[in-house]
């Protein structure tokens, strides 16, 4: 199974009274997003399922892809890596699995998939982590595919 944790692009910071989940892109998380999802448009496959947070920054995001996209409340900012890990159904999935979310649970999962452990590991806003799991030997293994900043896109 592939597992892609992109991490929204940068939004900008709460008006005072306004709801975290509310928050638009900056032009600039507009054109991270752009960049980013003309690179996943390039490798990902057709089947890929696209997991987003209800936030507006994430959805905005995942918009540039132009794919299908599901929102899950699951994903929201403060998802545990459990909600992320059973959202997408890892490592059962067939399909690959892009989830567009928020930190720490993006670096908590990856650190966890990789390592064993939840430590803090740090997304840029607008980077990914893709994570493949394998069978070798009959271990299950993960491995990471790419981990790429927006500006490498």
């Amino acid at each position: 199974m592939d597992l892609i944790l992109w991490r929204h692009a940068e939004a900008f910071d709460a008006r005072d009274g306004q709801d975290d989940l509310d928050r638009p892109l900056t032009p600039k998380g507009e054109r991270q997003a752009q960049r980013m999802a003309a690179w996943l448009n390039r490798h990902l496959p057709e089947s890929t399922k696209v997991l987003v947070s209800p936030a507006r920054r994430c959805r905005e995001t995942a918009a540039a892809l132009d794919r299908k996209t599901k929102t899950l409340p699951a994903l929201a900012p403060g998802a545990t890596v459990d909600a992320l890990l059973h959202a997408v159904r890892w490592p059962d999935a067939r399909e690959p699995v892009l989830v567009v979310g928020h930190q720490p649970a993006l670096g908590l999962a990856a650190a966890y998939l990789l390592s064993g452990q939840a430590q803090a590991w740090p997304v840029r806003k607008g980077g990914l982590c893709w994570l493949r799991a394998r069978e070798r030997d009959g271990q299950m293994q993960v491995v990471l595919h790419a981990a790429i900043a927006p500006e490498l896109a």
